[in-house]
């Protein structure tokens, strides 16, 4: 496996918790599957897992080198985690089809939370079999 891509984000957890409390602004509802929340659930840390969930979209569109808009939704990009697993990527639209130009056939996700803060790091990766081989220069 080849690297094509890296992102990385950094959420401050009490200023996404104002955005998502925020009526003129339902970003949980806009960036989130019923099946992300269903996932994340309650509990006094569901905002630090939605922080997490939130970065990790972000990372995931700066490796594809997109953001969002332009055709790319924030439910484009979903997050699963199955019990004792690590995080997993799912693509669909605008998304999928920038990491279908890339080549994007796997990923390595990372989110982590500590003091007020949540973070994540996406890795896109390209078989080194389909990976572009780069034109020979001068020698």
């Amino acid at each position: 496996m080849n690297v094509v891509g890296h992102g990385i984000d950094l959420v401050e957890v009490a200023a996404l918790r104002r955005w998502i409390e925020d009526p003129r602004d339902p970003l949980v509802p806009r960036c989130f599957t019923a099946d992300e929340l269903a996932e994340i659930g309650d509990g006094p840390d569901r905002i630090e897992r939605i922080a997490g969930r939130f970065a990790a979209k972000e990372a995931v569109l700066k490796a594809l080198g997109t953001g969002f808009g332009d055709g790319v939704a924030f439910k484009d990009v979903v997050v699963r985690r199955k019990p004792g697993g690590p995080p997993e990527v799912v693509l669909s639209g605008g998304a999928a089809l920038a990491a279908q130009g890339l080549g994007v056939t796997g990923w390595r996700l990372s989110i982590s939370h500590a003091g007020g803060m949540a973070i994540a790091s996406a890795i896109a990766l390209v078989d080194a079999a389909h990976a572009a081989v780069p034109p020979a220069g001068p020698r």
